[in-house]
């Protein structure tokens, strides 16, 4: 088969690429882009694996913990969605139970707001007002051996009934709030005095005792005066020295109780 001179046979075109293609004998030197193109071929791979290296952190660069994340986050869910329906459950069986028991609340609340309303009656909120203040004090005198007529030890220090008297006339007198050594006389308070000292709520308090009551000054002088025990400390005053000073003031002030309310026991009167 023949070809024209002037184009190349497919022979001759295969044998020049096989030429192409075959490595060169040693000693020759390369030259081109393929000496410049190798060494960096080279550094930019090292450069992927070590960039691959430093993200995965030791660990493998696809997360096999992704599926475990999943369930996690689902069971997570669920646990939720259990506690909201629980407390829904129960937030429905409180309000059931206040229904129930609104019949009970009504009668409760509204003995709390009469309590609260009687707070002040019993001593439990502090006044300020005008009032009048007693003080009993012991006698400076000794007692003497000599004759039977000369004043006794019992002659010469105050007692429990002393003090009572006072504490009487001023309520009998219209007194809206008392105080014994600055202590608050509420409906429960028992005065007791052992030798010439005074117990008023687990305290102990020695002479002058000192009585404050907020009120009209004029009717709880009145009342004083009117009252048997009082008087018969006035005279005894007058002959054993014993201490007697009773004060108007116009602007008193008397604390509320701060001790236990408490009873211990109680009796029903008939």
């Amino acid at each position: 088969m023949e070809y024209t001179t002037g184009t190349p046979s497919w022979r001759l075109v295969m044998r020049r690429a096989l030429r192409g293609l075959r490595p060169r004998r040693l000693g020759q030197r390369q030259g081109g882009w393929w000496s410049v193109g190798v060494p960096l071929i080279a550094l930019a791979a090292g450069l992927l694996f070590t960039t691959s290296a430093t993200t995965a952190d030791g660990t493998a660069l696809r997360d096999d913990r992704r599926p475990q994340l999943a369930q996690l986050i689902t069971d997570k869910r669920e646990r939720l969605d259990e506690r909201d329906r629980q407390a829904v459950a129960l937030r429905t069986e409180v309000d059931a139970e206040s229904e129930r028991y609104a019949e009970v609340d009504g009668p409760v609340k509204e003995a709390r707001q009469r309590a609260d309303a009687m707070r002040e009656q019993s001593g439990f909120t502090g006044l300020r007002g005008p009032g009048v203040s007693v003080s009993l004090n012991d006698s400076s005198r000794r007692p003497t051996d000599t004759g039977t007529d000369g004043p006794q030890n019992d002659d010469l220090v105050v007692h429990q009934g002393d003090v009572q008297a006072v504490v009487n006339a001023l309520w009998a007198g219209g007194a809206e709030a008392m105080s014994i050594m600055d202590v608050r006389v509420i409906s429960t308070s028992a005065v007791r005095c052992v030798g010439n000292t005074l117990l008023l709520h687990g305290q102990v308090f020695s002479p002058p005792f000192r009585i404050t009551a907020i009120g009209e000054p004029t009717a709880m002088r009145r009342a004083l005066d009117s009252s048997e025990g009082v008087q018969q400390f006035r005279d005894a005053v007058a002959d054993f020295g014993l201490g007697y000073t009773e004060t108007v003031e116009r602007n008193v002030t008397v604390r509320a109780y701060d001790g236990s309310s408490d009873l211990r026991s109680a009796e029903v009167t008939e």
